[in-house]
């Protein structure tokens, strides 16, 4: 049986700037990959949340969803409905519940997830509901979770608190990643901003550069059982 890895994200887009070349670079050595995207997106950029008036960008925001983690080669998507950028405003139970939900359905062996650091609340809840959903009791699946880098919410939390010990080389898929977010039409911003096609390429060069590859992700190990 194939091992099986699990993004948990916050956000559509969330899954592919966190991990998206390397999600890409396991599957092709062999793993099954799964994303769990816990909000809705979009709705946030109103005054007042008003999902009716945003179900047209909300509808076209699944398709994305669907295409960007098949250009990584993703099996599984599941899409929750969680208050965009309000998770604050949810009982943490609500948000662990889905994550136990999906978890006991794929039983993963490693999750991704956001960085408990990021400026954006709904990335600190996640980690939080992600650290809660893998209580490391008797039978747990998940031996290991990496927290990951999400542009324009990890590096703009003043002080920088990301500070990685794990990276993956992702030469030969950041393509993937890249192929993968411009999907996310809706997301993606002109460089300068981070959270551009320049951006990623920028930052996977970066930690290229510091490890001694091409191209690389980079992450925090929050826990790993040996």
């Amino acid at each position: 049986m194939n091992r099986q890895f699990l993004i948990v994200a916050a956000h559509p887009d969330d899954e592919i700037l966190c991990c998206g070349a390397t999600a890409a670079r396991l599957v092709q050595e062999g793993w099954r990959g799964a994303t769990l995207i816990l909000g809705e997106g979009v709705t946030s950029r109103d005054a007042q949340r008003d999902v009716d008036a945003r179900q047209s960008e909300l509808t076209s925001l699944r398709a994305d969803i669907e295409a960007a983690n098949r250009a990584l080669g993703i099996a599984q998507v599941f899409v929750h409905a969680f208050p965009d950028n309000r998770f604050d405003s949810v009982p943490l139970l609500e948000l662990v519940k889905v994550i136990e939900s999906v978890k006991q359905q794929i039983a993963p062996e490693l999750i991704f997830t956001h960085s408990a650091h990021d400026l954006n609340i709904d990335h600190q809840r996640t980690h939080q509901a992600v650290l809660t959903a893998t209580r490391p009791m008797a039978g747990e699946t998940v031996r290991t979770i990496y927290a990951g880098e999400v542009l324009s919410a990890t590096e703009w939390n003043y002080p920088q608190r990301f500070q990685p010990d794990t990276f993956f080389d992702v030469t030969a898929t950041l393509a993937l990643k890249q192929q993968a977010m411009a999907v996310y039409t809706s997301e993606l911003r002109d460089f300068p901003h981070p959270r551009s096609l320049a951006g990623i390429d920028l930052v996977a060069r970066t930690w290229g550069m510091k490890i001694g590859v091409p191209l690389a992700e980079a992450f925090m190990t929050v826990r790993r059982v040996y």
